[in-house]
């Protein structure tokens, strides 16, 4: 197998590199991950994959659009800036912040002297309040 003369040798060597790194599962090293997730590293990882394009052979500018995929694929995958809490973490929060309930003396007294609901049956007291309703002149219906 003859490879053409156009190909330097440097090319050679970033084509055997990115080979390698999409055949074999290479993680990113973590230190990377927040430059490369952030605006700026995802800015320069497009540039440089746009410059092999234009200034590279065919075959190592296709590798280099597939490196960039899966340098973004493989960051998103491991970094976590925030993870999200659980359900039983934000149920316990919530527990903490609302407080244990008690009973006020105003509780105490309503519920004392309350008429309805007291015993086995339901005792009215006869009242001599009759509410009445008015005609509303003037008002709207909203």
């Amino acid at each position: 197998m003859k490879f053409p003369v156009s190909i330097s040798p440097l090319e050679i060597i970033l084509l055997v590199l990115f080979v390698v790194y999409l055949i074999f599962p290479i993680s990113i090293p973590a230190m990377f991950l927040p430059y490369i997730n952030s605006n700026l590293g995802m800015v320069c990882i497009i540039l440089l994959t746009i410059y092999l394009v234009l200034y590279t052979t065919p075959i190592l500018a296709v590798l280099s659009v597939f490196v960039a995929y899966e340098v973004f694929r493989r960051s998103a995958n491991q970094w976590n800036p925030t993870p999200h809490p659980t359900q039983e973490k934000k149920d316990t929060k919530m527990k903490n912040m609302n407080p244990a309930p008690y009973v006020s003396l105003e509780e105490e007294v309503v519920a004392k002297m309350a008429p309805i609901g007291i015993g086995s049956s339901i005792d009215f007291k006869a009242s001599t309040y009759k509410p009445v309703t008015d005609k509303v002149c003037g008002g709207s219906m909203v």
